[in-house]
């Protein structure tokens, strides 16, 4: 039977800390036999549901103590750079695709049917990838930003098919909540929640011990 985790957060560095320590007692450990990394180990939770109350807090990024000595996961500045490639279709000669390709046009389109149409809809969900994408080497990991506008608030609903917990966790959950104050500005309601959802949230081997540092925690 799978082990479907719930986990609620305050905001975005909590929700990191929470999801590291919880996976080191929750993960299921596997050989990668296809995918980054093939043929070394994830440490990977079977489902998992992250409620994010306060995502938009400052900092973004992960609250490393520096006694632990421990390089933050995210550098300074790095959520900013990485903003475009979620927001624009520019892609660069070495990349098969950015999301900014497949939500560029729908992040308008959401903006628009929510101050046209009204906030009472279900249909304003941005969609990543495409059939085709099945076939690259390394298909798109988020494939969906579901949105709702409830209690005046635009919250966002994310799905990752597969998501690197120590890096791009957090690195995504940042960038997407700038995503998601610059659509809530131009709609004109507050910003809200962010409820993210994986079966593929996983530690890669290399990155464990550097887990258990921080959460002070034993693998199973």
């Amino acid at each position: 039977m799978l082990n479907v985790l719930c986990i609620t957060a305050r905001d975005i560095p909590d929700a990191w800390f929470q999801a590291v320590y919880e996976i080191l007692d929750h993960g299921h450990e596997y050989v990668i036999d296809r995918g980054s990394f093939e043929g070394q180990k994830r440490l990977e939770f079977d489902y998992v549901t992250i409620q994010i109350k306060y995502p938009g807090v400052r900092p973004l990024i992960p609250d490393i103590p520096p006694a632990l000595g421990i390089p933050n996961p995210v550098a300074e500045g790095y959520i900013e750079e990485y903003l475009p490639y979620l927001m624009t279709a520019e892609k660069q000669p070495n990349e098969d695709y950015t999301y900014g390709q497949y939500l560029e046009p729908q992040i308008s389109e959401v903006i628009r049917m929510y101050k046209e149409d009204g906030h009472g809809t279900n249909q304003a969900y941005m969609t990543v990838g495409d059939p085709a994408a099945l076939f690259l080497n390394d298909p798109p990991c988020l494939r969906g930003i579901d949105t709702r506008i409830r209690y005046g608030k635009l919250h966002f609903m994310v799905y990752f098919r597969s998501w690197d917990l120590w890096n791009g966790f957090p690195a995504n959950l940042g960038a997407i909540q700038l995503l998601k104050e610059y659509m809530a500005e131009e709609i004109g309601v507050e910003d809200g929640e962010i409820i993210a959802s994986s079966k593929g949230l996983h530690l890669y081997d290399y990155i464990w011990e550097l887990a258990k540092l921080r959460t002070m925690r034993s693998s199973k």
